[in-house]
Parts: C-alpha cells; sequence; structure tokens
C-alpha cells in the first residue's frame, strides 16, 4: 500500500489503528507513568495520522490525540446545572475534630464501616461527563449548583481520556476530580510571565484556574495541566464500595493516582495523616490535606448531609508550614514596566523541600503595615502557596533600637525618582526609556515567542548584546550583522542552570540573524504588541492595529480617536498617545519602518458594546491572569477603565492584596467589589442565553 495515495478503506481502518494506539501510549505516558514508546516513535506515528486525517477528514475521530490542541476561541463560558450538587467538604485542622466526626458516623449507623483516605489536590474541582465512552461535557465547581462549560479546555489535558479503556462502563455517568498545574509547569509558567513584565501567579492552585478560563483553548493546551479523578457519580455503582469506584475508574483509563488507602479504624487514618504530612514536600504537585471518606457507599443516604457538606466526608487540613528566619535586608526589583517591587532578603532557611532565601514583599503598603526592622526575625510559611511569603515578625527577638524600613524613594537601577499614582499600591520608575531592567526587559520581550518570537537569541545573548552597547532599543536588533557578532563571548544558559562561556561562531551568527530576518514577516499588530507600549497586551494590540489599519494613521491618533476602540480605555489611550508623542520612539519606529517590519494591515470594523457597556471599573490587585489581560477583557465588553476609584466608577474589580486605600474608597462611595470569579460570570452571561 502506497502511504501518500491510499485507498478510503485502508485510510479509515489506519486511522482508528492510530488513534487506539496513541491514545494508549498518552495513557500509559500520563496515567500510568510507564511509557511504551518512545518521543520519536509517537511523534512519528502523531505525524502520520495528522496527514491521514488532513487527506481524509470524515474519518477523524472526536477523541484523536489530534484534538487535543484545542479549537477556535471561545467568546465566553455557558453556565451548566449541576445534575447533583458538587458540595464542599467540611473541613477541620486538629485530630480532635477528626474523634468527633468518626463518633458521629457511629452514631449514624450501626453497620461495619471503614474509611478511605485520599490526598486533597490543590487545585479547580471539575465534573466530567462521559455517555457511551466518550467525553461529552466537562463543567467547573462554580457555586456548587451551577458551574462554567469548559469541555474544549479540558479536552486539551493528556491524562483525561476522550474515549473510555474496556466496555463495562456505565452508558452515561459522572466523575468528578481536581485539575491541577504541576510545579515544573508552574515554575517555567512564571519565568515566562516575569520575562514579559507580568505578574506571576501565587501559586499553582491559581495558574490552574486562569488556565481553564483562557477563551483560547491553544492556550490551555500550553499549560500542560493534569488531573486526578476521585469521585464516580453512576446509579449502577450505588452499592459498590468507594475503593471499588476507584479501581473501576482507574481501569477505563482515568488517573486516579496511587496515593489513596483503606483505613480499617481511626489510628490508621492518623498513621496516614501524619505519613502525608511529612512526605508532600516530595510531591510534584500541591496538596493541602487529606480527605477521608467512609467507604461503604450504600452507609452514605443512611449518614446523610447538611446543605453544604456530606456527613460522610471530611476534609483534614494541614497547617501551614513554617519556619523562623532573619531579615537580611530588603531590596528591590525593577520589572520591564518600570514597576518597583519589594523583596525580602533572608538568611537561608530549610521549608518545605526547597532552601528560601528571598521572598516577595508585594508592594510598599504592605511593608508599611508589616513595619520591619533590619535584623528582624521573621515567620516565613509557603502553605498553599510555592512562593514563600512573610506572615509575621517574631516581637520577642526584635532590637529595641531598630530602625523602621522606608519604601525606596528613587530607583534602584537608575536613580530617577519613583512615581506612585493615586490610589495604587505600587511605586514606578518613569525613566522608562534609560532605566537598563527597563531597557533589558523591553528588549527580552521584543524578541519573545509572544511577540517577535526570535528565538535564536536569548535572554543570556541580550544581556551580552546590551552590555558590550549592541544593543539599547528594538531597533537596534535589525542593526545587528555578521562581523559585529562573530567571536562574541558571553554567558548562556548551561543544562545544570549554571552560566558558561560561549563564542558565537559561523553557524550561531547565521542562525540569530535568519531568526531576524523571519521577524520582519510578523504582521503589524504583532509588532504593535512586541513594542512594549505600557497597558497594550496583545488582545489590545490587535484591536488598535485593525482599527487604525498603520502606524501612520495610528501616530496621528489623539486620545479621543483611540477611545473608539473596542479594546481601548483612557488609560490605554493616554498611554498609547504619551507613547507616540517622544520623539526617540517616532525614531526608533522609522528604522524599524526601514528594516522592512510591517506596520500596515487590513482594517477590521469595531465591535459591538457588550454586556459591560456603559460601567466604569477600576482595577486592584493580582489575578489569574495580568491585569492588562482582566483590563481588556472589561473593555472587550464594552466598559470602561478608570485607574482610580471616584463617583463614577461602577465597580471595583478586586484581586489578591489589592490596594487597601482603593478598598476603603469603594466602601466610602458605595461603589460595588467584585472578585475575579463573579467577574467571568458576568462577562459569561453575554455568549450564552
Amino acid at each position: 500500500m502506497d502511504l501518500f495515495s491510499p485507498d478510503p478503506t485502508w485510510a479509515e481502518s489506519r486511522i482508528a489503528e492510530l488513534t487506539d494506539k496513541l491514545n494508549a501510549a498518552n495513557h500509559a505516558y500520563y496515567v500510568l507513568d510507564n511509557p511504551q514508546m518512545s518521543d520519536y516513535e509517537f511523534d512519528m506515528l502523531l505525524a502520520e495520522l495528522t496527514a491521514l486525517e488532513r487527506d481524509f477528514p470524515a474519518y477523524v475521530s472526536p477523541h484523536s490525540p489530534t484534538q487535543r490542541v484545542g479549537g477556535s476561541p471561545a467568546k465566553g463560558f455557558a453556565t451548566v446545572a449541576h445534575t447533583t450538587p458538587m458540595l464542599s467538604l467540611g473541613n477541620t485542622y486538629t485530630k480532635s475534630d477528626l474523634i468527633e466526626f468518626d463518633a458521629r458516623v457511629r452514631r449514624g449507623t450501626a453497620e461495619p464501616y471503614t474509611y478511605v483516605c485520599e490526598l486533597k489536590y490543590d487545585g479547580v474541582s471539575i465534573s466530567l461527563l462521559y455517555e457511551n465512552g466518550l467525553l461529552m461535557q466537562a463543567v467547573t465547581r462554580g457555586d456548587g449548583r451551577q458551574g462554567d462549560d469548559v469541555t474544549a479546555n479540558i479536552r486539551t489535558i493528556a491524562s483525561i481520556p476522550l474515549k473510555l479503556s474496556g466496555n463495562d462502563y456505565p452508558a452515561r455517568f459522572e466523575i468528578r476530580g481536581e485539575v491541577i498545574m504541576p510545579h515544573k509547569v508552574f515554575y517555567a509558567l512564571n519565568a515566562q510571565r516575569e520575562q514579559a513584565g507580568e505578574v506571576p501567579f501565587a501559586n499553582p492552585r491559581n495558574a490552574a484556574s486562569g488556565s481553564l478560563k483562557l477563551l483560547d483553548p491553544k492556550q490551555t493546551a500550553a499549560r500542560k495541566l493534569d488531573c486526578f479523578l476521585y469521585f464516580l457519580l453512576a446509579e449502577e455503582y450505588n452499592g459498590d464500595s468507594h475503593l471499588h469506584c476507584l479501581e473501576k475508574a482507574a481501569g477505563w483509563g482515568f488517573k486516579t493516582g496511587s496515593f489513596y488507602r483503606e483505613c480499617a479504624n481511626l489510628d490508621e487514618v492518623m498513621a496516614f495523616i501524619d505519613e502525608w504530612d511529612t512526605k508532600r514536600a516530595e510531591l510534584p504537585f500541591d496538596i493541602d490535606g487529606i480527605v477521608i471518606k467512609v467507604n461503604q457507599k450504600w452507609l452514605w443516604p443512611v449518614l446523610g448531609q447538611t446543605v453544604k457538606s456530606p456527613r460522610w466526608a471530611i476534609a483534614y487540613k494541614f497547617k501551614a508550614q513554617q519556619v523562623k528566619t532573619r531579615l537580611l535586608d530588603i531590596g528591590y526589583q525593577v520589572g520591564r514596566t518600570g514597576a518597583v517591587t519589594p523583596v525580602a532578603h533572608l538568611e537561608p532557611v530549610a521549608l518545605a523541600g526547597t532552601v528560601v532565601k528571598r521572598a516577595s514583599l508585594y508592594n510598599a503598603d504592605n511593608v508599611e503595615k508589616m513595619d520591619f526592622r533590619k535584623g528582624d526575625t521573621v515567620l516565613v510559611e509557603k502553605g498553599g502557596e510555592i512562593i514563600p511569603k512573610i506572615v509575621g515578625i517574631d516581637l520577642t527577638q526584635r532590637e529595641p533600637d531598630g530602625e523602621p524600613y522606608r519604601f525606596a524613594t528613587h530607583c534602584p537601577e537608575c536613580g530617577a525618582a519613583l512615581v506612585r499614582k493615586e490610589g495604587e499600591a505600587g511605586y514606578y520608575c518613569p525613566n522608562d526609556d534609560h532605566c537598563p531592567p527597563q531597557i533589558k526587559g523591553r528588549l527580552e520581550h521584543f524578541i519573545s515567542r509572544r511577540a517577535m518570537d526570535i528565538n535564536t537569541i536569548g535572554e543570556s545573548k541580550v544581556e551580552v548584546l546590551y552590555e558590550r552597547g549592541l544593543l539599547k532599543t528594538i531597533a537596534d536588533f535589525y542593526a545587528l550583522d555578521y562581523q559585529a557578532l562573530y567571536g562574541l563571548e558571553g554567558g548562556d544558559q548551561a543544562q545544570n542552570g549554571n552560566r558558561r562561556v560561549v563564542t558565537l561562531r559561523d553557524r550561531s551568527v547565521r542562525n540569530i540573524l535568519d531568526g531576524i530576518e523571519a521577524s520582519k514577516r510578523k504582521p503589524f499588530e504583532t509588532v504593535l504588541f512586541a513594542m512594549g507600549i505600557r497597558y497594550v497586551g496583545e488582545v489590545t494590540a490587535k484591536s488598535i492595529a485593525r482599527h487604525f489599519g498603520n502606524i501612520d494613521a495610528l501616530k496621528a491618533a489623539t486620545v479621543e480617536d483611540l477611545l473608539q476602540v473596542p479594546d481601548v480605555g483612557e488609560i490605554i489611550a493616554r498611554s498609547v498617545r504619551d507613547y507616540f508623542s517622544k520623539p526617540e520612539h517616532l525614531e526608533i519606529i522609522a528604522r524599524l519602518k526601514a528594516a522592512g517590519l510591517q506596520f500596515e494591515t487590513t482594517r477590521v470594523a469595531a465591535v459591538k458594546d457588550g454586556v459591560l457597556s456603559g460601567t466604569v471599573w477600576t482595577v486592584s490587585g493580582v489575578f489569574s491572569r495580568s491585569r492588562d489581560e482582566m483590563k481588556a477583557l472589561i473593555e472587550s465588553n464594552g466598559g470602561k477603565i478608570s485607574s482610580s476609584v471616584s463617583r463614577n466608577t461602577d465597580y471595583l474589580l478586586a484581586g489578591d492584596n489589592m490596594g487597601p486605600e482603593k478598598r476603603k474608597k469603594a466602601l466610602a462611595l458605595g461603589v460595588e467589589m467584585v472578585d475575579e470569579a463573579a467577574f467571568f460570570e458576568k462577562i459569561a452571561k453575554t455568549t450564552v442565553g
């Protein structure tokens, strides 16, 4: 059979064979942690399947591994009612409460029972619906009664089967579990966000939650989420034990993990808790406790439930891990956008499997609130957070004459006086064109994957080229030539994480120049985003580029003109106008145009107003997405952005660690405060019903 001209019958059979073979390989790799084929063999078979599906689209199965990459971006998430409410568990932090729980179970039934102890995964609760062995729908917990339909995003998670194994599963059933982000994925994602000048996620749980709420499934696929399933809802199995249900689910292809254990009595439960309180630091993902369930499912209706939680299960939550160490100093980091973040330098201390030397202090308000003194003994905690944070000061250890820290008044890098906008918690260095970390940050942002994607130049090479005076602005990339680069020595990243000295030779130089040349084909909207204008993210850059059509029209635009763009509010409009008012920026654009970059695109009509039309929003705090993205979502749904809370403000979008002054002002003026979950529910309603 000639592979390049197969007949339809053979193609249909081969597509089905490859689909089953690759799904089995995915299950072995992601669920069983037991690879059955090499990466090369998998990639070759996947390439063959992709080619066959392209030529014979009628035979593409919805559970094909090629369908995990995600489809077109969604406009929002439909709200779906749960057929069975997703109850929350009662929580306890003490073993005496577990003794009382066991006593209540004994009072509730005279029949013998055992417990099943499971890890309490720290992620996002999800309910999956299967019909005839195929994944049909995935819904988040939401408020327990209804949640968001995130099926397209869930399909991108490799450990969730699109088609079940075996043939003894119910025709229709639900199974529930937790979507998590592994530590190594979390660290890599935060490194990318920091390089792009975005606020890093506080913990993997927030990152997983934000990833499930991305409107483009392809972006969710890139986040490499994982999922553990632990609760089967099927009438056929109501008389079985919970342990048996877990084993059956594993046989159908679900990732149930190997961490659960049947315990004959409360002593064995306590031993399981003590074991994992120690071992949790070794896990490649976060847990925040242990779930204890009565194993005999036929006893669950007998034991009953309250309005919020079942009486046959309870969650024991681990106490946050804390250590004491000494505060050596407070330093400051300057990001690409000029934001200045205070960082505590600590005497190294072991905590939850790592050595902690630094901890973010978030902003000036937090530094003032904590009232740090040099040499203070501080309490450092991880708990559910991977990023260490200082949660208190041991005042009994404080030196009586210690001077309090005052937030920096000048940029630690360039010496410029810092500025702070009214109502904001953060200070900024306004010297954006001459402050070294801001310059290097913009250079790194310009070549990043989401921007010009010049992947032949890494962060270390940017550092060297900047130090040698070859890069000062983004236009300088297009002035680099063979003679300037050949023989250049500098640091590069070795596999062990250390720096090693490398010398650029012929192949490396040509690769760099080829990458720069290829970037000239990037569309105008990408170039505009890559330029690094404050508050202009990918979505906003696309709207602006398509609205004005070319760079000359954009340069001439007034603030009023910019406000006509659907994704642009007052803050963004003034930022864009300020950028184009500076002669040095106009010179950079002229050089980029001369180099051949794309500064013209097809004009696209503005979209209609959304559900937030006529409302004014102020945004404060840290969210699962960058603040720019949250503002863009508000504006793309018709809302306007205000930098400060006033009588004209309708809503305050409140994230973690939000500025206390904004909260205080909102309360005083009666401005409604909306958290992230409620915000997404609000904008989701525009696309359903």
